[in-house]
Parts: structure tokens; C-alpha cells; sequence
């Protein structure tokens, strides 16, 4: 078995607060942002981070919003059985879509 490099730990902690964004944890990264900040990252790159992971997140509020919207307003389906996925299309707009500053999230 081969060692494998680890990965940065300036990268572990962009992942972990954009995850903590995006997934609306209670903490929100707040641990990352000062590990971040004392491993010298530039202020430009975390605010990058912060704006797709809250992008990533919202977008993925109002596409669940608009199937939820879409379903209520339709004659009542079969119920979905337990354990298996509801049937939502999520690829209608590709991707994804750009930040407000134009930053890519794909």
C-alpha cells in the first residue's frame, strides 16, 4: 500500500468551510476562517469560498423550494415508498449556475 500526500491544511479547511456553508452547520466554519486566516490566505480567496459555498446552498434551497411548489400544485402523485428517492430534476438549468460576481461553483 502506497502513502498517499495528504492534503493541505489550508485546503482541508476551505473544503470543511464551504461544506459548513453549503450544509447550513450550526458552526459555519468559524474555526476554518481563523485557520485560514493564520495560515496566511489571502482575504480575497476565503471571501470567494464564503460566496459559492452560500450560492451552492441557496441555489440548492430554491431548486428543493421549486419542487416542493411544483408538487403541491399538481394532482396528489403516488407516495414515494420509504427509502427510495423522490424523482427530482435538478439539471434543468446544467451545473450550475455563477455566483453574483460571476465565480463558478462547477
Amino acid at each position: 500500500m502506497t502513502d498517499q500526500p495528504q492534503l493541505h491544511a489550508s485546503i482541508v479547511a476551505m473544503v470543511s468551510l464551504a461544506s459548513g456553508i453549503a450544509s447550513n452547520h450550526p458552526d459555519m466554519g468559524q474555526c476554518q476562517l481563523d485557520r485560514l486566516r493564520h495560515a496566511g490566505v489571502p482575504q480575497h480567496q476565503i471571501d470567494a469560498v464564503i460566496e459559492i459555498a452560500r450560492h451552492i446552498r441557496d441555489e440548492a434551497a430554491q431548486k428543493l423550494d421549486a419542487a416542493f411548489d411544483e408538487a403541491s400544485a399538481a394532482p396528489a402523485k403516488p407516495k414515494v415508498e420509504k427509502g427510495k428517492p423522490l424523482d427530482v430534476d435538478v439539471t434543468e438549468s446544467g451545473c450550475c449556475t455563477p455566483t453574483a460576481s460571476g465565480q463558478s461553483c462547477c
